[in-house]
Order: C-alpha cells, then structure tokens, then sequence
C-alpha cells in the first residue's frame, strides 16, 4: 500500500461520506432475513451485504466474532468478506478488538496487519487495556503494511467506566492516557493520522466532561452506536463537539434491518451517510 490508511480514509469520507456500515451476522439478523443460522446463512449474508455496500460507502467493518462462532469455515467467510471489499476499493475495518503482550500480540499483528495474511484488512480494533505499550507490535506492522488501528478509548457499555474513567495516581484518567498514547502515534501525520480510537456515540458523559482533548488526536475517531443503539445526529455533535472532521459513524443493526434487499441496503446507507454529513458540518 503506497497511501497511509489516514489518507485513504479521508479520501473515502469526501467520495461517499463520514460513515462506516458494520457486518454483524447475528443470528437474530440472519432469521430476519430468512436465513438459517448455519454457514451458508452466514455466507448468504456476508456477500448481499457486500454487494449492496461495497463502493457506496467509506468503510465497511465486519465483526470477527460472529464468523468466529463458527470456527473456521466462519473464519474462512470472513476472509472471503475482506477479499472481496479490496477486490472493490472499499474500506475495511476488521472489528476484532484484540490485545495481548509480547509474542501473542506480535502474532495478532502479524493476523490483522500482516501484508499477506488473509485476514488482514484496511484497519483492526484492539484494546489497551494491557497498557498501551502492549499494542506496539500491531502499531508497528501497521505503519508499515500501510494499515490502521482504532484503540479503544470511551466506550458506552454498562462497565466501561470503571475502567476509562479510572484516575492512577499521579495521573490523569485511563481514557485520557489512551488518547494522549494516540495523539503521540499521530504527530505530524496529514491528511490524517492512521492511529484512531473508538469512541461510543451513546457514551453519557461526553469526552470534553472527562477532560478528553479529542481534537488532539489527529486520527480518526470511530464511532459505533448510531441508529439501533440510540444515538443521533445530535449524539454525534455532543459527544465529539471541536473534532466533528475526524468522526466517522458506524451503524450496523439499522443498516442491515433493510436486508436482504440490496436496493434497500443501499438506500439506508446512502441516506444515513448524508444524515451523518449534516450532523458533522462544521
């Protein structure tokens, strides 16, 4: 890859706009489309949903787990999901949120960002909470392979807090460690850093509350939560208010609740790409 995965990525945002779709075949999604939840349900969905997103959107961001849970015949769909995604230009962003130390995490880099591993997309998810350094080998193989990585920064689940917004002694809060460890990875980076972070647009108290500088990050912001989960475009302007250029939605269940019509899968992502537009205008 010639062009960091930040260029790339600005590049999708101005051509089809600031949102990423999820593929998350869950069983319940599967039903709702007519499809049993087995591996020829699971392979249905993968390519309709592909079909109908693939070069209409900026990003795509398949959920790991759900094709893991079939072991590796699912694994082999995902695959097959990132193959096609490339074959088509578009954007993928590997939800795996993955974290480890040492050689384990060495050998997740090598699976997610390894030039030619076939589970290696555009971007990974992974975790800090190993402490940031232990991510250094998926950040490392990434700068080099081309490839992002969004760290988990603020999440909306019930014990998240717990956690980010934990203050060490000595220190500021766990999340505004993770940001500024982001920050760092990002200096001097244009149009945009490769480095980004996870923050969830349902979060009840906004970053700015907790001190977070997401402005400073100069990566990308990825932002699941919208639609089926709750959030608006009035979540996205209070949550992420002075870094509305760096956000990039994800809305999974809202999306492919209009399946399995690819017209129809289609048309929701177009229209929540321009909701998402209006909301970020700044």
């Amino acid at each position: 890859m010639t062009e960091t995965f930040g260029a790339r990525l600005r590049a999708a945002t101005e051509t089809f706009g600031p949102l990423c779709v999820g593929i998350d075949p869950h069983p319940s999604l599967l039903h709702a489309w007519g499809l049993e939840d087995d591996l020829a349900g699971l392979e249905r969905f993968s390519r309709t949903a592909v079909d109908a997103l693939a070069g209409h959107v900026a990003a795509v961001k398949p959920q790991s787990a759900f094709y893991e849970r079939l072991g590796s015949r699912g694994v082999a769909v995902l695959e097959r999901v990132i193959a096609d995604l490339a074959d088509t230009g578009t954007l993928s962003i590997v939800d795996a949120k993955r974290g480890d130390i040492g050689s384990t995490m060495s050998a997740y880099a090598d699976a997610y960002c390894g030039a030619d591993s076939p589970l290696a997309g555009d971007a990974v998810t992974v975790s800090p909470y190993l402490g940031f350094a232990s991510l250094r080998p998926m950040l490392d193989l990434a700068s080099l392979t081309g490839r992002g990585v969004f760290v988990l920064g603020l999440t909306s689940n019930p014990g998240g807090p717990q956690v980010q917004h934990a203050v060490p002694t000595g220190g500021g809060s766990v999340a505004a460690q993770v940001v500024a460890a982001a920050s760092a990875e990002n200096v001097g980076a244009a149009p945009l850093g490769s480095v980004g972070l996870v923050v969830g647009a349902t979060v009840g108290t906004a970053p700015d509350d907790l001190g977070l500088d997401l402005a400073s990050v100069n990566g990308p912001l990825l932002a699941p939560g919208l639609g089926a989960q709750g959030a608006g475009p009035t979540d996205l302007r209070r949550v992420f208010a002075g870094a509305l250029g760096t956000v990039l939605p994800s809305s999974s269940r809202e999306v492919l609740a209009a399946g399995p019509d690819v017209a129809a899968l289609r048309s929701v992502a177009r229209r929540t790409a321009d909701a998402c537009a209006a909301a970020l205008m700044t």
